[in-house]
């Protein structure tokens, strides 16, 4: 090792606005590579952990902290297979989440706005589960979390779901699939009830979108990073 390969915690720290033990942290951790001691103890850090750091904080905003300090163990431990099995698995995760973002945005394009229509017209409990494809129980939990608002046939007195009612089951089945809580769905579907219109979550889903195109700019940049780390262990 020459005497410009040999960097303190700070040296590392310095580039990323970080702190040196902030750095010894990450190396206590095992997203950087143990670092030789010299005579007195102290780290004696090389531009190949100068690199593992700029990997591990490249791949973080794709990845995520746990997701990138498990590729960056991984790489550490030579294990190569494990590295592309956590790469991948970050794609596949961002690829599901490019899908429900398109199925919801289909649904939203076929949704007619809601109208006036006679309760009587309106389909019933097990009408709107059969065009949705769900279990009735299901319709009546959502109705529950306040997602829906049925109204009473007057004559029958069963449930009936106007045309506002549909349009938000519609939204909720997609949001389902999407993995949100219900929590969150009544929440999105009230703002669409006060708004008058789905004006709301179109902007939502363009916030959506966005936040996945900078998360893919960021999983392809911390990527290189990690390239640049493989080469220099010999992976």
């Amino acid at each position: 090792m020459t005497r410009a390969d040999r960097l303190r915690p700070s040296d590392l720290a310095r580039e990323h606005g970080l702190s040196a033990q902030a750095v010894r942290n990450y190396e206590d951790d095992g997203i950087l590579p143990p670092a030789p001691r010299g005579d007195q103890g102290y780290r004696r850090y090389t531009p190949v952990h100068a690199q593992a750091l700029r990997a591990f904080l490249a791949l973080r905003p794709g990845f995520g902290h746990q997701g990138a300090a498990a590729i960056l163990r991984a790489a550490n431990a030579g294990d190569e297979e494990a590295v592309f099995r956590l790469l991948d698995q970050g794609h596949a995760e961002i690829l599901r989440d490019r899908a429900t973002l398109d199925e919801v945005t289909a649904a939203l394009t076929e949704l007619a706005p809601a109208g006036d229509e006679p309760v009587r017209g309106a389909p019933s409990v097990g009408a709107l589960a059969r065009r949705l494809g769900i279990h009735p129980a299901t319709l009546r939990k959502w109705e529950k979390a306040g997602i829906l608002h049925a109204e009473r046939d007057p004559v029958t007195g069963y449930r009936r779901y106007p045309p506002a009612a549909v349009r938000d089951a519609h939204l909720a089945r997609q949001l389902r699939r999407g993995g949100y809580p219900l929590r969150q769905i009544a929440g999105a579907i009230a703002n669409v009830r006060e708004a008058g219109g789905i004006g709301p979550l179109e902007e939502a889903l363009s916030t959506w979108r966005s936040r996945l195109r900078r998360r893919g700019r960021a999983m392809l940049d911390g990527t290189a990073e990690l390239a640049a780390y493989l080469r220099l262990r010999g992976l």
